[in-house]
């Protein structure tokens, strides 16, 4: 989402239900996986699933899981020397974070990305999600 040059990302993390446990925002040109341990830090990992899109296949975030006692599926991306297995029958369950923000984006607010600073946009981003949690 953009609005006067300036760019950013939401990271969210959803439960199985697709509710929001953690949200972040990062500079839009950063790439993904280099906030991913970060998020991933706030949220106790024994015994879950994360399921993430290309954009978090790095090896250092998959050991992270792995280190947490969690299982991981993210596709491989398409330049790596070794191709994991994914299963994409479990993958699809990823659709609950796009979900989340389908939601988030019904709030104009957010999807036209009116306020210029990043902390009063992610101020109502929380407003919004808590809005869809009381749903």
């Amino acid at each position: 989402m953009s609005r006067g040059g300036k760019t950013t990302k939401i990271h969210a993390i959803v439960d199985g239900l697709g509710n929001p446990i953690y949200l972040q925002l990062s500079p839009g040109n950063d790439a993904d996986c280099k906030v991913a341990v970060d998020v991933l830090s706030h949220v106790p990992l024994a015994g879950s699933m994360v399921l993430a899109d290309r954009g978090y296949d790095s090896d250092e975030i998959l050991v992270y899981i792995e280190d947490r006692d969690a299982k991981h599926t993210i596709p491989p991306k398409a330049n790596r020397i070794y191709q994991r297995k994914c299963d994409w029958w479990l993958y699809k369950e990823r659709h609950l974070v796009e979900c989340f923000f389908n939601k988030l984006e019904h709030f104009r607010r957010v999807a036209t990305r009116y306020d210029k600073l990043p902390q009063s946009f992610f101020a109502f981003v929380l407003l919004a999600s808590i809005a869809i949690l009381l749903k």
